[in-house]
């Protein structure tokens, strides 16, 4: 099962070029840092990582459907219980929707309890008139409009472990604790979306599920005893881009004897730190967690392949999930031959779409957004360019959250443009709000279906 090199260690991606990373100004207070962590418990554990690994593995071999989802970077003022359960609340109804309408299991991975830093594609950006240092997530500094305020504090990658801590036990407690119960689908619904179409077709699913499980019982089935209506697994992940960060929280299992990240069950590499002599990829190649990788349109069959065999050289299913992030307008043609390539070299992957990341613009103002009908395009795109090769469209990556926020222009209860600025509340990219999340997972199960 070992995918590690011998010559791997937690701490041998420092001897490559490592992308992205802040330029921390007090070298002694990192590494005081780092030993801190090291010091700390775990996260997440060995044996859940594998679990999710079986689960991601169902995905490659086409019995089931990943549904990886949260907010595009969290913030540390949001790790308190309502926001948490919001955002769950929407990936269980995009879930049940899934499920529903595709008839297969839906693995659920949150974008959360991590996802606190963010690759930027300059090192400046102008706020209110000002060039400052790019916002790169709370875990490196701060997100307010001041210079001091931008320096980066390696303090703060102390405050993201204990926000993750804090973000994991609820998660823990709200899907073993009865709030993840099937028979509970009605009350996932929030009101803001309940009087929306989604929200309303969502009812009506809801009641079909509520006569499906009422049919079970009466045909003896004791609903009590299933544990997996009551509970719920919901995975955490995050892009894997401070390496200070991860590499302390690298443990050994103490029954393989197998390297883990036990930050978070699933770690991705970005379209920026993927370069196969990079550090990026040096580390994860040596962790057994399952591992994904985002490819932009810039991405080459050789290279792609050449990322398969570097990660998942032991070919094993689930470890490695393929992120294509192509944009609408070239998903068609930029993807098959990748597909093509990837099913020719033998390797299991899990081919999902991020269809956020190449579809940003900024409108006449200067808001940064995207268009929901140019999300949906991208994923309708990426299933065609699938069905076109004769490979399984393994599921989607997104951006959301459980508010009603005004980011992203359309959905079935069209944003504006003139209403952007009513509740835009991201600290970097715009998301798709609660109605829009549960209509996007409408189409998708209409797209599994077809």
């Amino acid at each position: 099962m070992a995918v590690t090199e011998p010559t791997w260690s937690p701490a041998s991606w420092r001897a490559l070029p490592a992308g992205q990373q802040p330029a921390w100004p007090d070298a002694a207070a990192l590494a005081a840092v780092r030993e801190r962590l090291r010091g700390m418990p775990p996260l997440v554990f060995a044996g859940e990582a594998r679990k999710l690994l079986h689960g991601l593995g169902e995905v490659a071999e086409g019995r089931a459907l990943l549904l990886q989802a949260g907010d595009c970077v969290e913030s540390f003022r949001e790790v308190s219980p309502i926001p948490i359960r919001e955002k769950l609340k929407v990936l269980l109804q995009m879930s049940a929707v899934l499920t529903f309408g595709a008839s297969l299991p839906v693995v659920k991975v949150g974008r959360v309890a991590g996802q606190f830093a963010k690759p930027r594609s300059a090192d400046t950006e102008i706020v209110d008139g000002v060039e400052l240092p790019s916002f790169r997530g709370h875990t490196v500094h701060s997100d307010e409009a001041d210079a001091a305020a931008r320096v980066p504090d390696p303090e703060r990658i102390v405050q993201g472990y204990y926000q993750a801590a804090s973000t994991l036990n609820l998660l823990r407690a709200y899907t073993k604790g009865g709030f993840a119960d099937i028979t509970q689908v009605h009350t996932w619904n929030k009101e803001f979306v309940a009087s929306s179409s989604a929200g309303q077709r969502y009812e009506q699913l809801a009641d079909e599920i509520g006569r499906a499980l009422a049919f079970m019982q009466a045909c003896g089935i004791d609903l009590a005893a299933e544990r997996s209506l009551h509970e719920v697994d919901v995975w955490t992940s995050h892009e894997g881009l401070l390496l200070d960060y991860e590499e302390p929280l690298t443990r050994k299992d103490s029954l393989t004897g197998d390297w883990y990240a036990c930050s978070a069950h699933m770690l991705w590499i970005g379209e920026r730190t993927r370069e196969l002599d990079g550090a990026h990829v040096e580390f994860f190649s040596g962790v057994h967690n399952p591992i994904g990788v985002k490819l932009g349109p810039a991405a080459t069959a050789d290279e792609v392949v050449a990322l398969c065999e570097r990660l998942n050289p032991r070919r094993l299913p689930g470890r490695l999930t393929l992120i294509a992030r192509m944009g609408a307008d070239r998903v068609r043609e930029l993807l098959p031959p990748l597909l093509r390539a990837v099913r020719e070299s033998g390797i299991p992957v899990v081919w999902a779409c991020d269809p956020m990341h190449a579809n940003v613009f900024r409108t006449a103002s200067g808001v940064k957004t995207r268009r929901f009908d140019d999300v949906m395009r991208e994923i309708e795109g990426f299933f065609a360019a699938h069905r076109a090769v004769g490979t399984w469209p393994g599921g989607v990556h997104l951006e959301i959250t459980g508010e009603d926020v005004t980011e992203c222009l359309g959905g079935a209860e069209a944003v504006l443009e003139e209403q952007l600025d009513h509740r835009y509340e991201t600290l970097c990219d715009p998301r798709l709000n609660a109605r829009q999340s549960l209509d996007l997972a409408f189409r998708v199960a209409e797209l599994m279906r077809g």
